[in-house]
């Protein structure tokens, strides 16, 4: 079943975010009540490859704040999604050190 959206107005995406979770779209219509610019899912991060090059692993934030530059991922609290997100972001943060990134 698929989330009815809201019409955002603060969304800065060219096609409508289709949202992984009900949290990413609670945390959507927060930054839209805020009126927060925002971009859903906007760039993924290669954090390995392997010999020849090929993505062996990459992250996804869910958003992006344009005026913040800040990209913000969301997890549920279930402690081994919270692991494996601190360890993406670990990498994450070796790789780009200048990106910045809120879990």
């Amino acid at each position: 079943m698929e989330l009815q959206l809201p019409v955002f107005k603060a969304y800065r995406g060219t096609a409508p975010p289709r949202f992984a979770s009900p949290a990413e779209l609670e945390c959507a219509k927060v930054l839209d009540y805020y009126d927060v610019a925002w971009e859903y899912e906007p760039r993924t991060f290669v954090l390995e490859e392997d010999e020849q090059g090929r993505v062996t692993q990459a992250f996804t934030p869910d958003f992006f704040l344009p005026e913040q530059n800040l990209y913000v991922e969301i997890t549920a609290m279930k402690q081994s999604l919270v692991t494996r997100k601190n360890r993406k972001l670990r990498k994450l943060r070796e790789r780009y050190p200048d990106v910045r990134i809120k879990l």
